[in-house]
């Protein structure tokens, strides 16, 4: 079932994830299948629970769209459930990002080059995996909200005062996308 994305300004996109709960996988798996319905209705590359109002600790990434610019992202696609960062590297990198969340905005932003992470991938089992390049890039974005953290906190302060208006009207419901969204 494709369902509403929520926009910046709902307060469950500045909460603090709960670990997903491993003993209903049912339940767990039909959040999964849901989020994946809708990031391909979105056209998103990826999308964590807290964006479809579920504060746990559930993210999925897909880059296989991206292929046109980022070739290795041919056969990419992640679910994570329960994700930790075990070792970033202190070399970063700039990349410009982009939110569901947040429709219509992007802007440059700072993140550590390379990352391990060990989760749970789709299926429960445990994995432990680094990523580099822009997998890491879209894996970072959805980690920090689980995090209650956003991209647009993470911009320059001249930045971000440019962007403010755009924000503040996004936080009013003031925004066209072609997904259904929702603010709380």
């Amino acid at each position: 079932m494709k369902l509403p994305i929520y926009l910046y300004g709902s307060k469950v996109l500045r909460e603090n994830a709960q670990e997903a709960d491993l003993s209903d996988r049912e339940k767990l798996t039909q959040l999964i299948a849901d989020m994946e319905e809708t990031l391909a209705s979105a056209d998103g590359c990826g999308l964590a629970a807290p964006q479809v109002g579920v504060p746990v600790r559930v993210l999925i990434v897909d880059g296989r769209d991206l292929t046109d610019a980022y070739p290795y992202l041919k056969d990419f696609k992640r679910v994570m459930i329960n994700p930790v960062v075990v070792e970033e590297s202190r070399e970063t990198c700039d990349y410009s990002e982009g939110c569901l969340s947040v429709p219509g905005i992007y802007a440059e932003v700072r993140r550590p080059e390379r990352i391990r992470v060990e989760y749970l991938n789709g299926d429960f089992e445990k994995v432990t995996e680094e990523f580099d390049k822009f997998a890491c890039r879209m894996i970072q974005h959805e980690l920090d909200h689980l995090d209650g953290k956003m991209f647009v906190d993470r911009v320059a302060p001249i930045r971000r005062k440019m962007i403010s208006k755009k924000l503040m009207n996004i936080s009013h419901g003031k925004i066209s996308a072609h997904y259904k969204t929702r603010l709380d």
